[in-house]
């Protein structure tokens, strides 16, 4: 059956961008605002603060990862923390090494950070199935992976590209499937850490094409109709069947951009028995025909290549 985060994270498609070392000292402060791309850092040594509005600030500490995929502000700071209005800009030093601090003062945070891409431009509800945020401590095995990305770029290798964006999604699978708890907010990991819900969760991508209905996911789940519903619309925060064409018309929109599949092809891959039914479907999911949405998406992407 197929793996809900694997899915996932398939569709988003994360891309590499800028990765580098940032080395700090002294008292300092770097803010950012208007994300609209994931972010990560590793913390290689010492310690600052990651203040994101609304959550309790976390220090972090030298072996921490944060993994921040949807929040489009953070600050973080030294300890103890600058005065007001003391942001500083890193300034590049070399090749994929940056520095935050005065210059007479010696480095005490080094971190491993970098900036990354979603390739998939409809991604709002893939997004709310995820946590705003990951941390994790003491993780080696993610510590690994972002050595490893963080040295590909500046070695002269083949099939460099492939390497950086197979490790990136390796990178956030690792870190997801690592997270899972039953406190966490309504949503995917949540789903995945009570065992019950987990199988619902994946017969649901395992059989996008496949007949789905309550009885079948309660039946798979061992639960009656009933409390399958209320469990599930606890821990995902949305009904069954409301995820299921959720999740299909998600992959629905993917196999559109891609290309190559009539209509009828892509119904048939999404749980439709025609064309016009599922054209019907994505009208009513997504306010627009799939003719529509591709046309749409094409033109953002023709003006955001030429700008």
């Amino acid at each position: 059956m197929a793996d809900p985060i694997a899915s996932v994270v398939a569709l988003l498609k994360p891309r590499p961008s800028a990765a580098k070392m940032v080395a700090a000292g002294g008292r300092w402060r770097v803010e950012r605002s208007n994300l609209t791309n994931p972010f990560y850092a590793a913390i290689v040594q010492g310690r600052c603060h990651l203040i994101i509005t609304g959550k309790a600030p976390v220090m972090l500490e030298a072996g921490d990862f944060v993994l921040i995929l949807d929040l489009h502000r953070f600050t973080m700071h030294s300890e103890p923390p600058p005065p007001p209005g003391a942001a500083r800009v890193p300034l590049e030093t070399g090749p994929g090494t940056f520095r935050i601090r005065p210059a007479d003062a010696p480095v005490q945070m080094r971190a491993l950070v970098a900036h990354c891409s979603f390739a998939l431009p409809e991604r709002k509800f893939l997004l709310t199935l995820l946590p705003d945020m990951i941390y994790l401590s003491g993780h080696d095995r993610l510590l690994a992976l972002v050595s490893i990305i963080h040295e590909e770029p500046f070695a002269d290798r083949p099939a460099r590209g492939m390497m950086l964006e197979l490790l990136l999604e390796v990178l956030m699978i690792e870190g997801l499937r690592s997270s899972p708890r039953p406190d966490r907010p309504p949503g995917l990991l949540r789903g995945l850490s009570d065992p019950q819900m987990a199988i619902a969760l994946r017969r649901i991508h395992a059989d996008t094409a496949g007949a789905l209905s309550m009885a079948r996911l309660a039946h798979d789940a061992g639960m009656s109709r009933s409390s399958f519903y209320a469990r599930f619309q606890t821990a995902l925060g949305c009904a069954p069947m409301e995820y299921v064409t959720t999740w299909r018309m998600a992959v629905a929109r993917d196999l559109l951009l891609n290309g190559g599949l009539s209509n009828a092809e892509i119904a048939g891959q999404v749980g439709y028995g025609s064309a016009s039914a599922f054209g019907m479907a994505f009208v009513w999911h997504e306010g627009m025909s799939p003719r529509a949405f591709v046309a749409r998406s094409n033109g953002t992407k023709a003006l955001c290549q030429h700008v």
